[in-house]
């Protein structure tokens, strides 16, 4: 195990230390990497419920997440288009304007090496 900060312990480790602990060690240290599917299968799931759920705060995240993990910008796309059918439009039209600020918050990531 690691000693530096994980991702959570960064974001909100110093208001709730314990849930930050719980999330590094048991949510990400050890749910994300059961053996039963792929970084990749769990962020489309991920993704997927969080849109469905109208979770827009931890969306983003997610999304970067699913880059990270293999999905492409124009699948996460797609994922959003085909969830406008079954979460609504409106949850999808929130998700697209989501996706488009992490997608250009990448980039400029990229562009500044």
């Amino acid at each position: 195990m690691s000693d530096q900060p994980g991702v959570a312990q960064k974001a909100f480790g110093h208001i709730a230390p314990a849930l930050a602990d719980l999330t590094d060690r048991v949510l990400f240290g050890e749910v994300w990497a059961r053996p039963g599917l792929s970084p990749r299968d769990r962020s489309l799931i991920t993704v997927a419920s969080l849109i469905s759920l109208y979770r827009t705060n931890e969306l983003p995240f997610h999304l970067k997440k699913a880059l990270g993990n293999g999905i492409s910008r124009e699948q996460l796309i797609e994922m959003i288009t085909h969830l406008a059918f079954y979460s609504g439009w409106p949850t999808a039209n929130t998700a697209l304007h989501i996706a488009q600020r992490v997608f250009d918050e990448v980039d400029q990531e990229t562009a500044q090496g």
